[in-house]
């Protein structure tokens, strides 16, 4: 199209006198001319990046997108590779962006640089005008994995907390330093490494949020406890007295059992290990010689009064809390004030020299002695049960238990096996023999005149043993007790030999004579033949099975008091053959 101005109007129906207005031609050539550059803009871009675009100095101007991805994937590799150096606290390492899921988001970064996607004019023409520069980096997390190995950096980066404090060696006082503990925060570690990354300075420092935890016990707490505390506790021995005996505890066994721990404010308070003091062999050694249990007087006869060989003595205990109590408030003391009592746990005894007559022991109530055939089991087991028995005390209105005072027949209790009866047999069982000491037991009490609370026979009759006047006891099952109805305290004294045991009751007598009187056996019954195996077999020869009543006589001023009757029933002993 051609455009014209007119000289004169034309006339007639068909056609008009164009009028142009000036305003319109000098649009319609602003119009040619906008959109001749906008062509020109179009023309000039070629690719979809501006000339002169650079992404940390790699070129991508002028190239297309897809072009400039791979471009940016090539050449930035290494740097997406690089390791970040981070600081965590007052430690220091590197991390893998890599393993973080930290990365270099290329198309994202290539759209930011691109120009495809802004076609307007005012765009495309400004695009003539200037050329491309540098573009940051687009930066992508992979939140999931980047919290996954954080946890993995924490646990060998966080510092726990680390208290200030003293130690003992060797007799010496060590200080421990406080330190602060710190904890990676790893939610708010995130966006510090993704800047980092962006930023793309290898040699810069990334400090990671971490906070601190203050030690409760600082420098000059330490400073304290080892002025006031630790350096006078290893500066000499400790001298220690228990019941007049007296050793000395050096420097490194103390130092083994001392302990300084923080209270709630922080302040260092030492802390005595008792338990492990008292164990040592250094304070063990001497305490063992202390008697820990009370000794009554030895009493011996000297005709038939009572006379004392070996006065007793009391029982002395240090216990932990005792020995602890003694020693702590020595180790802050100098020179002489370094020496302590330790307190005891005294047990008394009830017999001593000064108090035999008065606890009415004088003089013989019985005296009794079972004669055995000798045997090893025998002497061991009987001498065992003598020398846990000699020296009991029964007072007034107590009673004494075989049982509880000579306790299980165990090896551990110091018996062998031996022979005892067993369902009317002889058997092998540990304690065999002990049987002798209660019979020997049960007629000195007989004689002494004082009660039988619970006893039982053999269940058939052994011929070295008085008829109806005799004991065997069983753990758990029978026992030989007798209460003191004397009025005065009372004293066993037991001996044995080899082929005898003889018991002995001290005391004040009750009555002027004791009796015995047996009547003749009744309701004899004779034995059976067994013939039996196997390796606890023992022999046995027979012997009737019987009843037989034996009366306890007492005797005041000449004449009889009192009589009780003692019925006890045999069965037959039957004969054992063993194959």
């Amino acid at each position: 199209m051609r455009l014209r101005t007119p000289s004169s109007p034309r006339k007639g129906p068909s056609s008009r006198v164009a009028s142009v207005r000036p305003y319109a031609l000098a649009g319609g050539t602003l119009a040619v001319g906008f959109g001749g550059l906008y062509l020109a803009g179009l023309l000039a871009a070629g690719g979809d990046i501006e000339d002169g675009t650079t992404v940390r100095g790699v070129d991508i101007g002028g190239l297309s997108r897809a072009e400039a991805v791979h471009r940016l994937d090539d050449r930035l590799a290494p740097a997406a590779a690089r390791s970040l150096r981070v600081t965590v606290g007052d430690r220091e390492g590197t991390v893998d962006p890599r393993r973080l899921g930290i990365t270099f988001d290329h198309e994202a970064t290539v759209d930011r640089a691109s120009r495809s996607g802004a076609l307007d004019p005012f765009t495309v023409i400004g695009g003539l005008f200037r050329s491309g520069g540098p573009v940051e980096p687009s930066v992508s997390v992979d939140e999931d994995k980047a919290h996954a190995e954080l946890k993995k950096v924490a646990r060998d980066a966080d510092q726990k907390v680390r208290e200030g404090g003293v130690t003992f060696e060797d007799g010496k006082v060590h200080r421990v330093a406080p330190h602060p503990g710190y904890a990676l925060d790893t939610d708010a570690a995130v966006d510090p490494l993704r800047d980092a990354f962006a930023r793309g300075d290898a040699r810069a420092l990334t400090k990671l949020p971490a906070p601190a935890t203050a030690p409760k016990v600082t420098d000059r707490e330490v400073d304290r406890a080892v002025r006031e505390f630790a350096e006078p506790a290893m500066s000499a021995p400790v001298t220690l007295t228990a019941a007049d005996h007296r050793f000395t505890v050096e420097q490194p066994v103390l130092g083994r059992y001392l302990t300084m721990r923080p209270d709630d404010t922080g302040k260092l308070v030492p802390t005595l290990d008792a338990a492990g003091l008292r164990a040592d062999p250094a304070v063990a050694r001497p305490l063992s010689a202390l008697p820990t249990q009370a000794a009554n007087a030895e009493l011996r006869l000297v005709g038939d009064r009572v006379g004392v060989a070996q006065d007793g003595h009391a029982g002395h205990v240090v216990t932990d809390k005792a020995l602890g109590k003694a020693v702590l408030p020595l180790l802050t003391e100098r020179g002489a004030a370094r020496s302590g009592e330790i307190a005891t746990r005294v047990s008394e005894p009830q017999v001593t020299r000064a108090n035999v007559d008065r606890l009415g022991l004088r003089e013989k109530m019985s005296s009794f002695t079972v004669n055995f055939d000798p045997a090893p089991y025998r002497t061991r087991n009987i001498g065992r049960a003598v020398e846990l028995i000699n020296g009991s005390v029964v007072m007034p209105g107590e009673t004494w238990s075989f049982n509880r005072r000579v306790g299980e027949r165990t090896p551990e209790n110091g018996f062998v096996d031996g022979i005892m009866i067993y369902d009317d047999e002889f058997r092998k069982a540990p304690g065999g023999g002990v049987s002798a000491v209660a019979t020997t037991v049960f007629n000195a009490l007989w004689f002494a005149g004082v009660k039988p609370v619970e006893h039982g026979a053999h269940s058939f009759y052994i011929e070295r043993y008085p008829e109806g006047r005799e004991a065997t006891v069983a753990w758990g099952s029978l026992d030989l007790r007798f209460a003191n109805d004397s009025g005065h305290a009372l004293y066993i004294q037991a001996e044995s030999t080899d082929h005898s045991v003889t018991i002995s009751f001290l005391g004040t007598r009750k009555y002027d004579e004791i009796g015995s009187v047996k009547g003749p056996r009744t309701n004899v019954k004779q034995p059976e033949r067994k013939v039996l195996s196997g390796d606890r077999c023992v022999p046995q020869t027979p012997l009737e099975g019987f009843d037989v009543t034996v009366q306890r006589v007492f005797v005041q001023d000449g004449r009889v008091v009192k009589r009780e009757p003692f019925r006890t029933h045999y069965d037959p002993r039957n004969e054992i053959v063993c194959e």
